[in-house]
């Protein structure tokens, strides 16, 4: 029987699938093609959920969650602003059973995950639903 890898080992893997993904949905959804994108469906259909996660003895800081699969794996991006609600510094978390694993998000991909940030969660009103914002500054 072989041993499956640690998070840590597959999180590089994971968060390249899920960051192309992303960007084709967000792409297709901002150029105005409502069919989506063949064999991934609608940018307004992707995802589980949106919450917020207060800060507390496991979480040092207050996030935005964005769910974007659940169970063995799972992934998730996590956005934490400033007390403005701007320059979020976000982490992509890959979970499989008992494990997990976070990195940050910089570069090109930073960008495409502020641009969502900004258009889809804030001025989508994705924050404002929840009635909720963070009381630290990152």
């Amino acid at each position: 029987m072989s041993k499956q890898a640690s998070c840590q080992e597959r999180i590089e893997q994971e968060y390249a699938h899920t960051i192309e993904t992303v960007r084709l949905l967000w792409e297709a959804y901002c150029q105005g093609e409502e069919q989506g994108v063949e064999g991934l469906g609608e940018w307004t259909e992707y995802g589980l959920s949106f919450d917020y996660v207060a800060s507390d003895e496991d979480n040092e800081h207050s996030y935005f969650q964005w769910c974007l699969s659940t169970g063995g794996p799972g992934d998730e991006v996590r956005f934490y602003p400033n007390i403005y609600m701007t320059y979020p510094h976000i982490e992509y978390v890959f979970l499989d059973w008992f494990d997990g694993a976070e990195m940050e998000v910089s570069g090109a991909d930073k960008q495409l995950l502020t641009d969502i940030w900004d258009n889809w969660f804030i001025e989508g009103g994705q924050v404002a639903a929840l009635g909720l914002e963070p009381v630290e500054v990152w």
